[in-house]
């Protein structure tokens, strides 16, 4: 459900027991369509409304009988429902209090009502318990967020399957050359194998967004690579500031020598037994970068394992990103 979180705290409530939306059947516990909620445009919420859609999404996971599910936002329930029939237990993480009603009402007085669990409160701000797998329509404006969240939780998950603004999943599996090529890539891909599943068209929301949107599978790499994130996001955050600039013009300025210059100061302070090159970092920097296989290369074409050694040379010389 595309938008932001801004209410503070979170509260943990237990599953309740009356019937659902319709006055009708309680087989309205799987009806997407005869939800008559007003949604809230303000916090970004567009239900996504087309049962095939949903089933979709559900089917990529690949659920299992003995998965915990988390879902963040779940809104109204659509895609909640469908997922505590096929799950051991879903745990809806929501800000707005309507939704946390209106989704405890799909499973009151039917046998899904315990796999159910609702958090009410702040995606980015509440601890995420356990999970095996995630399924999400998110808020668009928190998706970067919810991605290094993801790319960084533990213990491992086996994968999560999460819905997007279109631009902001092509970026996740972009590749060295392409104009979506960014941070958010090179990271992503350093932690995550990630696959684009299927597009989505506006008109299966309510009320349609003003973006197309995407579907894609997240599964992070286990073993995790070996490299310290921490100093690894700190050479990606500088060097994708100009993409397209060559290494050479991003770093050689004297914010960034100043920085590289800090931070060796600090790592020779904390580990006196290393021997340090005694020369300036921008003499030591320019000489890396000198080389042939850096010489006028731009970060907008370097893959994975050019930045890894990058990383590696920098490091060996003494230089150092956080």
């Amino acid at each position: 459900m595309p938008k932001a979180l801004k209410k503070r705290g979170q509260t943990h409530i237990a599953s309740a027991a009356s019937k659902p939306y319709q006055k009708a059947s309680p087989a309205s516990t799987n009806s997407a369509s005869t939800n008559l909620i007003s949604p809230n445009t303000s916090l970004g919420q567009h239900f996504l409304k087309n049962p095939a859609v949903i089933s979709s999404i559900i089917d990529k996971a690949g659920l299992k009988a003995t998965d915990v599910v988390l879902e963040i936002g779940p809104g109204t329930g659509n895609m909640t429902v469908p997922m505590l029939q096929r799950a051991k237990k879903v745990v809806a993480l929501e800000f707005d209090s309507r939704m946390v009603r209106e989704v405890l009402k799909r499973t009151e007085g039917t046998d899904l009502a315990h796999k159910l669990q609702v958090i009410q409160g702040d995606a980015m701000k509440t601890a995420w318990p356990f999970f095996d797998c995630m399924i999400a329509n998110l808020p668009y404006q928190i998706s970067s967020q919810v991605v290094f969240k993801l790319l960084s939780h533990r213990p491992m998950f086996r994968c999560a399957v999460l819905m997007f603004q279109e631009e902001f999943a092509l970026r996740l599996s972009a590749r060295p050359g392409e104009a979506l090529y960014c941070r958010l890539s090179v990271n992503t891909q350093l932690l995550a194998k990630v696959d684009q599943l299927l597009k989505v068209g506006k008109q299966n929301f309510r009320p349609p967004p003003k973006v197309e949107s995407r579907v894609v599978r997240i599964e992070l790499k286990n073993p995790p690579p070996p490299v310290n994130f921490t100093e690894w996001d700190g050479m990606i955050r500088l060097l994708f500031n100009r993409k397209n600039k060559t290494l050479r013009s991003v770093l050689n300025t004297k914010s960034v020598m100043k920085l590289l210059e800090d931070n060796r100061r600090t790592v020779q302070s904390l580990h006196p037994e290393k021997m340090v090159d005694g020369r300036p970092a921008q003499v030591i920097v320019e000489e890396i970068l000198e080389r042939d296989s850096w010489k006028g290369q731009r970060a907008a074409k370097l893959d994975l394992d050019d930045f890894l050694q990058l990383l590696a040379e920098f490091n060996e010389a003494g230089i150092h990103f956080n």
